[in-house]
């Protein structure tokens, strides 16, 4: 690409910094939850319009949302007062060349599969309610699929980084196991809703974790905090074996609790989620595409779940820009570290950006001259392929949640 620009970062990579912050929402927390449903809504999509249409058209599903419940859990069990709700807000085209798919039929089943997959104790036919509020796109931009070659559908900036630094790593490590089956098993109270909040200052790493725990399972205050404490052990054991360079690594888990409180001092729920009585969600306001939350790191708005995988390049270019990143801190000798910025045109082709750029934190000795040709050959090869990276995202192959 001529319109590459390549520059050397002036702050010392993200690992060497002083002070970092990052955060995950698990698969049980309401915005991951919001993402996860609209992104799985926007792959069956794709897969009903290749089959009857034979091409993907037009649909956004980006505008979804989740409202919360009622529920009183207590020890040993509890009931859900009000159902959860489940909106699935924006555009999708029902109607094409004399044909019809059921696109509200289709949301609602796409939804209800990954709860049921997901989610041990959410039953989607007794728990939740489904709202469509999906309607037809504008003309001019439901056209574009119409097209030999289709445009991008909207003007957008998305940016990317690599490689992940050992706190985004350890982040990642310690949701992942809380949601494991071998966690799961251990400790079934533990509920699918964890976030996990990371303060590293210097070589020293707190985790403040939240995690629902299921009422059913817990007999009494007493051991609510027990089990708690052995939950918390077993993710400092856990994580003290992933490997790292860490002083020391800390785990607090579900900081408000209170033992003098009774029922009102434990995170209790009835169905492992805080979706059931506490805490709507929403798309975009969860994990970016590389699963994290990283405060010092260069971000975008774009709310990437449930968008048009052939044609949005807000969801298109946010998960490319971290592929490129990663391509250069591996592939490239003496680069430290990369961020990568894509900016779209509307109208234009999506092999074409109109701009993109690359800042670097470079070895020393290393200068720009010595890995440009290499940075401009790596975004030309994966430019030229990008239709079949479209492809793979269409088909669910590239998790963006």
């Amino acid at each position: 690409m001529s319109n590459t620009f390549i520059s050397e970062m002036c702050q010392p990579p993200m690992e060497k910094q002083q002070v970092e912050l990052v955060e995950r929402k698990g698969i049980g927390h309401p915005d991951t939850m919001c993402d996860a449903i609209m992104e799985q809504v926007s792959i069956d999509l794709c897969k009903e319009y290749k089959a009857v249409f034979n091409r993907v058209l037009h649909h956004n599903i980006d505008k979804g949302m989740l409202i919360a419940g009622r529920s009183e859990p207590f020890p040993g069990g509890g009931r859900v007062l009000e159902m959860m709700r489940i909106l699935f807000g924006d555009r999708a085209t029902s109607r094409f060349d004399g044909k019809r798919i059921d696109v509200g039929g289709i949301a609602e089943e796409a939804a209800k599969k990954w709860i049921r997959h997901n989610l041990r104790f959410v039953n989607p036919g007794h728990h939740i309610i489904f709202q469509n509020e999906l309607k037809e796109g504008s003309l001019e931009l439901t056209s574009i699929f119409e097209r030999q070659i289709v445009v991008a559908s909207d003007t957008v900036a998305a940016v990317g980084y690599a490689p992940l630094t050992e706190t985004e790593r350890l982040v990642l490590a310690a949701e992942r196991y809380l949601n494991s089956p071998e966690v799961k098993e251990k400790f079934p109270e533990s509920g699918e809703d964890v976030k996990v909040m990371a303060y590293r200052h210097d070589r020293v790493l707190l985790l403040t974790v939240s995690l629902a725990f299921v009422a059913r399972f817990v007999p009494d205050v007493k051991f609510y905090f027990e089990r708690k404490e052995e939950i918390r052990q077993s993710l400092e054991a856990h994580l003290s074996s992933q490997p790292h360079s860490m002083d020391s690594i800390q785990v607090m888990i579900n900081t408000l609790d209170d033992p003098e409180r009774g029922n009102r001092g434990m995170y209790l729920t009835v169905l492992g989620t805080s979706a059931e009585g506490a805490d709507g969600g929403q798309v975009g306001r969860g994990n970016k595409v590389n699963r994290l939350i990283a405060y010092n790191r260069p971000s975008s708005s774009e709310a990437v779940a449930g968008k048009n995988p052939v044609s949005h390049v807000g969801k298109i270019y946010s998960v490319l820009s971290y592929k490129i990143a990663e391509d250069i801190c591996e592939r490239i000798p003496g680069v430290n570290e990369a961020n990568v910025w894509l900016v779209s045109q509307i109208g234009q082709t999506i092999d074409k950006p109109l701009h993109a750029s690359v800042q670097l934190s470079l070895q020393q000795g290393v200068t720009l001259n010595d890995v440009q040709p290499q940075i401009e050959a790596m975004f030309n090869g994966r430019l030229s392929h990008i239709y079949e990276f479209t492809q793979d995202l269409s088909d669910g192959k590239i998790s963006v949640w």
